[in-house]
């Protein structure tokens, strides 16, 4: 194709975040959707670990999984939508899906682990005021009448 669009146009422009971290949870590469969701400029996200977006009471049980991860070359997510909270450079917490890919290098080694990530907050927040409804729904509808 004459016009092929090359991979850093087409991340740069899409609506969900690319998020590419290395075997160290280093980021590689964070587009502009990156820095929508979660506030932090490609400046200074690059370089930094993935713990700048990971809530502290899940960095630890993150990493484990991500370093198994590199060392296997496997993850057991690559076809599951994950929903997790996750930072805003704000401190407040946010909601996101995601999936995971990994990317090897040319002897077959796990180099990076790239992330498509959406920013799913709203979503969440109204199915969290949903169950809330229908909670106090159902125990008005079994509440004895007087």
């Amino acid at each position: 194709m004459k016009d092929a669009i090359d991979f850093k146009t087409l991340v740069s422009q899409i609506g969900e975040a690319v998020v590419i971290s290395d075997r160290d949870e280093n980021i590689l590469f964070w587009n502009a959707s990156a820095e929508r969701i979660f506030g932090y400029s490609q400046d200074e996200a690059l370089g930094k670990t993935l713990s700048i977006i990971t809530p502290e009471r899940f960095r630890e049980r993150h990493s484990k999984g991500y370093f198994h991860t590199m060392e296997t070359g496997k993850t057991k997510y690559g076809n599951t939508l994950l929903r997790v909270p996750a930072l805003h450079k704000d401190g407040g917490s946010i909601s996101i899906a995601f999936s995971v890919t990994m990317i090897f290098d040319d002897q077959n080694q796990p180099f990076a682990i790239a992330a498509i990530i959406r920013d799913e907050t709203e979503r969440f927040q109204e199915e969290q005021n949903l169950k809330a409804k229908l909670a106090a729904y159902e125990k008005a509808s079994i509440a004895p009448k007087e």
